[in-house]
């Protein structure tokens, strides 16, 4: 993220995590079209039909629950406040409804243009990973350099391949609550 950062979030790199159902930004897959005279960012988020406000939720993490509380408590008055709701209601997350967020994800991949060789190892350790658990590896990297996602995607999924598999659930949802506080800024802010 550059210097125009919403107030009250810390500056970070894009993550490299996309869920499964869209490879666009949140905001620009949207079912919430913005028309011409219309507010845009947290005003419109507030203002969209609920149907569309869940849709939107629903691209930054798969569990409709989630979801519709989320859209159920609008207005926001500002993102910090839209930001603690995503996060109370990714804490009240059933072990149904990260089930059903995981299933909606696809683990984290490299620039095309990275060498094939990475390639190679970080779809082999996805491999052993989603043998394991069954569900993709889910993590956040906003607080990493581009130039450190593949150091800390491999090292993170080393890490927690060696989990029993209730451990590495809470884990899961832990990085699927970051990774919703992430995507919603960021749908809100109307950046990829």
């Amino acid at each position: 993220m550059s210097s125009d950062s919403p107030a009250g979030t810390p500056e970070r790199p894009p993550t490299l995590h996309r869920p499964r159902s869209h490879t666009r930004s949140a905001l620009a897959s949207s079912p919430i079209p913005p028309r011409r005279g219309t507010p845009t960012g947290l005003a419109h988020f507030n203002g969209a039909p609920a149907e569309a406000a869940e849709a939107l939720l629903l691209t930054c993490c798969g569990s409709h629950r989630w979801a519709r509380r989320v859209a159920a408590h609008r207005p926001y008055p500002d993102l910090d406040a839209l930001l603690a709701a995503c996060d109370e209601a990714g804490y009240d997350l059933t072990a149904a409804d990260v089930h059903e967020a995981l299933a909606r994800e696809s683990s984290p991949g490299l620039h095309p243009d990275a060498h094939q060789a990475a390639h190679t190892a970080l779809a082999a350790a996805h491999a052993a990973y989603e043998s394991r658990f069954g569900h993709a590896f889910v993590i956040c990297l906003d607080r990493y350099g581009p130039d450190e996602h593949l150091d800390e995607l491999l090292a993170g999924i080393r890490s927690r391949l060696s989990h029993e598999p209730d451990e590495e659930r809470s884990v899961s949802a832990d990085e699927l609550r970051a990774l919703a506080r992430s995507r919603v800024a960021r749908a809100v802010a109307g950046r990829p």
